[in-house]
């Protein structure tokens, strides 16, 4: 270079721009005017003309100090250009964008942890102190449904007298209560046994010598519900529209799930509008995955569900069924294909066939059971509404045998829309609401 700068001071001005040194400089001269700056050494040989004729060398080292100053000044802006030509006000929107892409990085974890602790809640590690209240509330809930029966019946020993016509209005109450005409001579008789035995003769013993005896006639139907007997078990579910089919299925998921067990629900009701629709509901709230096709045939909706049980490893497969009047025998007998199917999904299978009955219904629910059973044959029984004006003397008929009845276990009853609101039967419990005792 500094040869070159030498050649500089012999070659006349114009000549510089054709020199090579000049042409990195030339990409900042044409935009910038950056050519100014090698304009000056052009200057440098007007004055040391003189100079430059004479053969002393002293003026060199005045040229040398020219150029540092010139690589200095041209090596930074080649930077400085770079970022200065293309966009001069970058500098400052360049930190703008470094927050930007912190912030989005911040709410993305947020909302992750507040998904994952909502499943938590579910496992309840403290079900004993629970699991207490909710009993206590629900017998007390109990007796409020079931009020009717036990202040009419209960009422007849408040001041009475050991007599025959305690009897006489004992019988009328429990045939008031529904309870028939079979399941009332057995009861009495067993009471009039009692009081002879025992010899009593206060009406408040009576009261209690009378739950004892119904808790006895109602114990065949205590029976608990079998959820380890199958891998996964498979529960038929049936009864006619309006006695809380589904929402039975749905409390149940919500039952076996507190139990441990998996559960996997399948919408076999295409008859009635919407039915799908509250299944999938009420599979969402438990957080139940649901088998349902939209019009599609139930059996073969049953059959999709007992697979995709088995390849799932699911605990329990529940399947709803169209809501039908026993009269209705084309209907009934799809109920009969429905079942035929599960069995060749499993041969086992179904391993429980329930019917849900409206406790409201009375003695019509005696002829209920018997269709279904004949068709069916049920396993086990849901008395559902037994919080309004049930009177519950159905189960007694049901536990005598009453119209060739069999006594069907009943695994649970129903005293309102909660989850919690669907109990296992306890025959004690049940006719110490009936009989009005506290």
């Amino acid at each position: 270079m500094f040869s070159f700068f030498k050649r500089k001071k012999v070659t006349p001005a114009p000549e510089a721009p054709r020199t090579e040194p000049t042409e990195p400089l030339s990409p900042q001269d044409p935009e910038s005017g950056a050519a100014l700056p090698p304009a000056a050494p052009a200057q440098a040989p007007e004055r040391g003309e003189p100079v430059a004729r004479e053969p002393s060398a002293p003026s060199a080292p005045a040229a040398e100090p020219a150029p540092p100053p010139v690589a200095d000044v041209f090596q930074p802006p080649v930077q400085e250009a770079a970022s200065a030509f293309e966009h001069p006000a970058e500098p400052a929107s360049a930190p703008a964008p470094a927050p930007e892409p912190a912030s989005v990085m911040e709410p993305e974890p947020a909302p992750k942890p507040e998904r994952e602790p909502v499943p938590q809640p579910e496992p309840q590690p403290v079900p004993v102190a629970e699991a207490a209240s909710a009993k206590s509330s629900w017998l007390s809930r109990l007796k409020q449904g079931l009020s009717r029966t036990g202040q009419s019946i209960g009422g007849l020993f408040v001041g009475a007298k050991v007599d025959e016509n305690l009897f006489e209005e004992l019988e009328e109450a429990l045939l008031l209560a529904d309870a028939g005409v079979d399941a009332t001579d057995k009861l009495l008789t067993a009471l009039r046994a009692r009081i002879r035995k025992e010899k009593i003769t206060d009406a408040a013993q009576v009261k209690q010598a009378l739950c004892d005896i119904l808790a006895d006639h109602l114990k065949p139907l205590e029976k608990a519900f079998p959820l380890q007997a199958a891998q996964p078990l498979v529960v038929m579910i049936a009864g006619v529209n309006g006695a809380g089919k589904t929402t039975s299925i749905g409390k149940l998921a919500h039952t076996f799930q507190a139990q441990g067990a998996k559960v996997l629900l399948a919408a076999g009701d295409t008859f009635r509008a919407a039915a799908r629709e509250q299944l999938i509901e009420w599979g969402s709230r438990n957080n139940v995955s649901v088998i349902a096709q939209d019009g599609g045939d139930p059996a073969a909706v049953a059959f999709d569900a007992v697979h995709a049980g088995k390849a799932r490893g699911m605990g329990v497969v529940m399947v709803d069924t169209a809501g039908r009047l026993p009269t209705q025998l084309h209907l009934m007998e799809e109920l009969k294909k429905i079942k035929r199917v599960i069995g060749k999904a499993d041969g086992q299978a179904p391993h429980e066939v329930l019917l849900v009955v409206d406790g409201n219904t009375g003695q019509n629910a005696i002829s209920q059971i018997r269709a279904f059973d004949a068709a069916l044959g049920l396993t086990g029984l849901v008395v559902t509404k037994l919080d309004g004006t049930a009177k519950g003397g159905t189960l007694a008929a049901v536990a005598a045998g009453a119209q060739g009845v069999r006594p069907i276990p009943v695994y649970w009853i129903g005293v309102g829309e909660g989850m919690q609101d669907l109990q296992p039967f306890v025959a004690r419990e049940f006719a110490a609401a009936v009989i009005g005792l506290n």
